[in-house]
């Protein structure tokens, strides 16, 4: 595999940048600010993919000696995607939706290098425990929720809540590190 240079990794998450180190152990972080606005009709398990998309591309048009590496995740239940909540009362209401149901995790992925760029989906599914009124006041009232897709974070007190997953833990946390590996020895050559 062709090392790069420069790695950017386009996302403010503490948590991807933490699943990068298994790929890469040095790399820069440059969020960028997009209006995440899916197009009208795509499919709900498109969407992370899309928007991992359009994160990195205005980087990867100013860096193209770099791979960059943009990211995002949905939580998709009953085919409509569940984003961060905007209030307690809309992260409740996911919990209750997800309450001791089988959902999907899509996680997508883009890469840019030297004027090209591949992207992918990976998918995971997870189901939850059936949680009480109490357990989701609990956990809401905690704050994790808050910045999550789903109003959960599988890492954090919310783990406690999920019956399994099929699929990759990974995906589930923000950025499918295994996955990224293989597209690159690929895309990289």
């Amino acid at each position: 595999m062709i090392e790069p240079q420069k790695v950017i990794l386009a996302s403010a998450s503490p948590r991807r940048r933490e699943l990068l180190k298994k790929v890469f152990p040095t790399f820069e972080v440059q969020p960028t600010e997009v209006e995440e606005i899916v197009p009208k009709g795509m499919p709900a398990r498109l969407q992370s993919e899309y928007l991992a998309m359009i994160k990195a591309r205005p980087l990867a048009e100013q860096h193209p000696e770099a791979l960059v590496i943009g990211s995002d995740t949905t939580v998709i239940v009953d085919d409509v995607v569940l984003g961060k909540p905007r209030d307690v009362e809309e992260a409740k209401a996911m919990l209750r939706l997800l309450s001791g149901r089988i959902h999907v995790v899509c996680t997508g992925v883009a890469l840019f290098y030297e004027g090209r760029e591949t992207r992918f989906t990976e998918s995971t599914e997870v189901e939850f425990y059936p949680m009480t009124e109490e357990e989701i006041d609990a956990y809401v009232a905690s704050g994790d929720p808050m910045d999550k897709a789903g109003a959960y974070g599988i890492q954090s007190s919310a783990g406690i809540f999920i019956k399994g997953i099929r699929g990759d833990y990974d995906t589930v946390m923000g950025l499918p590190a295994a996955r990224i590996y293989q597209e690159i020895k690929t895309f990289l050559g």
